[in-house]
Parts: structure tokens; sequence; C-alpha cells
């Protein structure tokens, strides 16, 4: 699938691998900067969803989305490759939920979504409305705050953002990988105000209190292909 992501904010966390183990498979590895954990917030929008080589239809192309994320390696020693764990993701359209959680194994639930610009502050809102489901809301502001700069191979902001592939597990425990191909991020460092925030409280988790390390990115193309099983 072809998709464009934009008005992204990254907020990140440290924390203690302990407090997310139990909360991971157990069939991935939680991937650590350092000897320490981390988990991301992140809001946006998306535009232009489509098969590759399709044009976008109107009602499901674009829509808001939130989610919260760790990072993980598979524990296969051949195919160890970093990507990203998902304990939740929001959107705004009931369809793409669907298709998502059949299709890609996600953890995608339905929200009631909001994303307004103004004076180049991103104001962003989010109330999980998917029944059945713990209650989670978001209610945040952002904006960049400098220029784009990439983030370097080998810093902590390539390690966070750099990612090229998700990881999932079915109900029988057999361990899914889908490959994300894009350019690298256009990153800005980036000021936050998080108001609201019971995304990650509704996956398990506790975040320390300290400010969020944020960057910002404007508009990004991204190429997502098929869940592969991968071997046990």
């Amino acid at each position: 699938m072809a998709q464009g992501w934009h008005d992204l904010l990254f907020a990140h966390w440290s924390l203690d691998p302990a407090a997310l183990r139990l909360l991971v498979p157990p069939q991935l590895e939680l991937d650590l900067f350092e000897g320490r954990a981390w988990v991301g917030v992140v809001p946006f929008r998306m535009q232009d969803i489509r098969p590759r080589g399709l044009p976008a239809l109107p009602w499901i192309s674009a829509f808001a989305e939130l989610n919260v994320r760790t990072y993980v390696k598979s524990r296969d020693p051949s195919d160890p490759k970093p990507g990203v764990c998902f304990f939740s993701l929001e959107a705004a359209n009931p369809l793409a939920v669907r298709i998502a959680r059949r299709f890609f194994l996600l953890p995608y639930f339905d929200a009631s979504m909001s994303l307004i610009e103004h004076e180049n502050t991103i104001h962003y809102q989010s109330k999980r409305t998917h029944r059945g489901a713990p209650q989670a809301d978001f209610v945040g502001s952002y904006a960049p705050t400098g220029a784009v700069a990439p983030a370097i191979k080998g810093t902590l902001d390539h390690w966070l953002t750099e990612r090229y592939c998700l990881y999932t597990v079915d109900g029988q425990g057999r361990v899914y990988r889908s490959e994300i191909h894009h350019q690298p991020w256009p990153l800005q460092p980036a000021a936050a105000d998080l108001a609201v925030n019971s995304v990650t409280g509704a996956a398990g988790f506790r975040l320390p209190d300290e400010r969020p390390i944020c960057h910002f990115a404007r508009r990004l193309d991204v190429l997502i292909w098929p869940l592969r099983r991968l071997r046990s």
C-alpha cells in the first residue's frame, strides 16, 4: 500500500525495560538504547491511502490516526531487524480499522478525532469509541521549533524514528513482519503540550514524570508491504 503521513508528532519517553516486558509478546525481543526501553505517542493524519498503483478513494483514503508504540526485534538471530510494535492505534475511519485489524493483525480502535492547524500549531484531539475497549483519550497541541534536520545515524533521534518494519503476533503466537519503505524522516525539533494522555495508561503502563523528546514531520510518503510470517 501507499500512504502519506502528515503533520506528525513523535513524543518519546524512556522506561525501564521491566515496565514493558510483560506487555510485549514474548516472541519479540525488546530493542533497547543504552539499556533503556522507549515508548512513543504519535499523532498525525493519513492521506492518499491506496493499493499501490491505484487511485485513492475519498471516503477511506484520509483520516486522523494516533498510535502508541515501542521498539522490538525478531528473536530469530539470522534476521533480527529492528522494528516497531504497537500497543494501540486509534483511527477516525471504521472501515480502515476493520481492514487493519483483519489483514495486518494490528490493535486498531475506533475513535472520534480532530486535527486543526492554527498559526503553525497543530491542535489534536482523540476519544476512543471502540465498543468493549478501555477508555483512552488524547488532547494536545504541538508545533515545530526549528529547521528540518534529518537524524544522524547512531544518535538516539535516528534510533527512535528510522524504523523500516513493524511486527505483530497472531492469536496462535506466530510472528509476522511488514516491511515499510520511505525516505529519511524530514525531522524538525518540536514543542508539545499534552493536556490529556490516557492512551498509554490504557496500554498498561505509566509514563515517567518528565517531558518527552519531541520531533515534528510535515509529510512523508510511505510504502507498506503485506505481512510475512517469520520463522519460529
